[in-house]
């Protein structure tokens, strides 16, 4: 087998998941770094729950696994993490003690909104960029996504795309 070789990829549909987990983990990692290059010490992965929480308010932690679309213990590992960081606050139900109210502190509402003011249009225009020419079977898009993250990673993009702005 030649060592350069993307077995992932070469076998196709058979490991799309792992193809797409693999993409997301690099899409993560490049998006943390512009995080971190603008001064916002938080996962990327972290922001979404966020967001929902300044969205909707105090949601409990099963609303936050429905309206994120992720297992209920991931949700109530990362509120545990942002309640540690004073992002988050957990207030047990007035009528269940057994039901979580998770609301957002003024240190986390102030973290969305620096997020949305240094991060969002950056890393939108990077995407948009990575996936404009996009077109054919998905397998085929996914490595023109590869290609172009691997020519200029997301966070690169992101810092020219940003500069580029008047």
């Amino acid at each position: 087998m030649d060592k350069s070789s993307d077995v992932i990829a070469e076998m196709g549909l058979l490991t799309l998941g792992s193809r797409f987990k693999r993409l997301g983990d690099r899409l993560q990692g490049d998006v943390a770094r512009f995080f971190a290059d603008r001064g916002l010490d938080i996962p990327p992965s972290q922001l979404p729950l966020l967001v929902a929480l300044e969205r909707a308010g105090a949601l409990t932690v099963g609303d936050l696994a429905l309206a994120l679309g992720v297992a209920q213990p991931g949700v109530t590992r990362t509120v545990g993490h942002l309640s540690e960081r004073g992002l988050v606050e957990v207030a047990r139900g007035e009528d269940d003690q057994r039901r979580r109210a998770v609301s957002l502190t003024p240190a986390g509402q102030t973290l969305v909104e620096e997020s949305r003011r240094l991060v969002w249009g950056g890393v939108g225009a990077a995407v948009a960029e990575v996936c404009a020419d996009l077109s054919g079977p998905l397998l085929e898009q996914l490595a023109g996504i590869e290609a172009a993250l691997e020519a200029e990673p997301l966070d690169r993009r992101a810092r020219r795309l940003v500069k580029d702005k008047p």
